[in-house]
């Protein structure tokens, strides 16, 4: 099984490509993380916002491996724990698919890639910026992998 990580932006900061690489390079071959960067499209104050998704969905959804499951980072979404997540991944590793997990752009993921994805995940109730969600994204993937594999890196209180 591979992981993808499905980003709308490019360029990140080093501190970003960091932070996600510490975490990325931890995966075991048997589920490796590997990130796709989709370049945004460009916005000023007059954009077409809607316009500008349905570019950007259009690229996220031809990025998208075959009969990968679909998973959309959304802050309408249901909310893991660690350990929920834990299980969540091993029943992916048990489907023997290959998993997507989509980041959209400022603006969020359009009706229509929502409507696609086989699950939805929020990270918080809060609202992180976008290349900070690919760190956490990743560090909890890893997390969530080493609790599986009774790790230590996972000490739950």
């Amino acid at each position: 099984m591979r992981l993808y990580l499905l980003a709308v932006g490019t360029k990140m900061p080093q501190w970003v490509s960091k932070g996600y690489e510490e975490y990325a390079h931890r995966m075991p071959a048997k589920c490796k993380l590997v990130l796709k960067e989709i370049p945004a499209e460009k916005r000023n104050k007059n954009s077409n916002i809607e316009a500008i998704q349905n570019k950007e969905a259009s690229k996220l959804l031809r990025a998208i491996p075959k009969n990968a499951r679909i998973v959309a980072l959304d802050g309408q979404g249901t909310i893991w724990s660690t350990d929920k997540l834990a299980i969540r991944m091993e029943d992916w590793m048990m489907s023997g698919q290959d998993i997507v997990l989509l980041i959209g752009g400022p603006d969020g993921l359009t009706p229509d890639i929502l409507s696609k994805a086989n699950e939805h995940w929020s990270l918080s109730n809060l609202t992180f910026p976008h290349p900070l969600v690919r760190i956490i994204v990743a560090e909890q993937l890893y997390r969530a992998w080493t609790i599986t594999e009774n790790h230590p890196y996972h000490r739950a209180g």
